[in-house]
C-alpha cells in the first residue's frame, strides 16, 4: 500500500502543485485552458497554487515531476494522458511514482461498460485501459463523471479535455481540505511604474502578509499600472490599499 500521508506544510494554509501532461501542449497545437480552472478553483478553497509545470508524453519525465512536487506541496494535480491511446500513460506512470502495481480498478471497469453501453460502442481492450489504477488509487468519482479519473496519496490525477476535467475538479472538492481564502483590491494607477516603484515598495515593508503586484499597460498613449493587493487578513489589506489609493 502506498504512503498516504501528507507532507508537512510551513505555511499556514495548503499548497499545491500542478503539472499538465502531454505533447500537444509543448507544441502549441493545443491551448491549455485547465490551469485557469484549476487556479481559480484552488483560490476560491485557500488552497495556495505554488508551482505548475507541463511535460511531454513521457513516462521518466513524468515520473520525476510528480515525484518532486509531491514531496513538495500539499496536494498535486495532473492533467491529459488517461484516455484509451497508447500515449496515454499518465496511470502508468503514476504508478512507477509511488512504487506500485497498475491494475483495472472494478468500479472504473462497471463505468465503462455502462458508458459504452449506452453509446452503443465496442468495450474494447484499447478503451477499457482507461479503468486501470495504481493499486491502491481511488477512483475521483460523481453521478456527473462517466470516465475515471483517480487520486493516490495527494496526487489527483484527472483528465486533460476541459469538460471532464472540471467534473472530476467539482468532485475533488470534497476531498481536499482548504485554508483561509486570498482576498483582494486593485487599482489603476496612471503614472508610469518608474513614479510608483519606490512608495510601492515603501508600503509593501509596512505591510509584509499584503502582496502588492504592478502590472503595467499602455492605452491610447497613456502609461500605468494596475496595482493588485493580496492577502488575508481584511484589515492589514483595507490599510494598504487605502495607502496604494493616496498614490492616485
Amino acid at each position: 500500500m502506498p504512503e498516504q500521508n501528507l507532507p508537512k506544510n510551513n505555511k499556514n494554509n495548503p499548497n499545491a502543485g500542478l503539472l499538465l501532461i502531454g505533447d500537444e501542449l509543448l507544441s502549441g497545437r493545443t491551448q491549455d485552458v485547465n490551469f485557469p480552472s484549476i487556479a481559480r478553483f484552488l483560490t476560491e478553497r485557500g488552497v495556495d497554487l505554488c508551482e505548475v509545470r507541463v511535460v511531454s508524453d513521457d513516462e521518466s519525465d513524468i515520473v520525476a515531476a510528480v515525484n518532486a512536487l509531491r514531496a513538495r506541496y500539499t496536494y498535486v494535480f495532473t492533467t491529459g494522458g488517461i484516455g484509451p491511446t497508447h500515449d496515454d500513460i499518465t496511470a502508468d506512470a503514476i504508478a512507477k511514482a509511488f512504487g506500485v502495481e497498475i491494475e483495472q480498478h472494478p468500479q472504473a471497469v462497471k463505468m465503462l461498460h455502462k458508458l459504452f453501453e449506452a453509446n452503443g460502442v465496442e468495450a474494447n481492450e484499447a478503451r477499457m485501459r482507461m479503468a486501470r489504477v495504481p493499486v491502491g488509487g481511488e477512483l475521483i468519482d460523481s453521478d456527473k463523471i462517466k470516465v475515471p479519473g483517480f487520486h493516490i496519496g495527494n496526487v489527483f490525477v484527472m483528465a486533460g479535455v476541459p469538460k471532464i476535467m472540471n467534473l472530476m475538479l467539482e468532485a475533488v472538492s470534497d476531498m481536499i481540505e482548504g485554508g483561509a481564502v486570498v482576498l483582494s483590491k486593485s487599482v489603476r494607477i496612471e503614472k508610469g511604474e518608474g513614479d510608483l516603484a519606490v512608495p510601492l515598495a515603501q508600503i509593501q515593508d509596512q505591510f509584509p502578509n499584503v502582496s502588492i503586484g504592478s502590472y503595467p499597460f499602455h492605452e491610447k498613449g497613456c502609461y500605468g499600472a494596475n496595482i493588485v493587493l493580496r492577502g488575508r487578513n481584511e484589515d492589514d489589506l483595507a490599510r494598504a490599499f487605502k495607502q496604494v489609493e493616496a498614490l492616485v
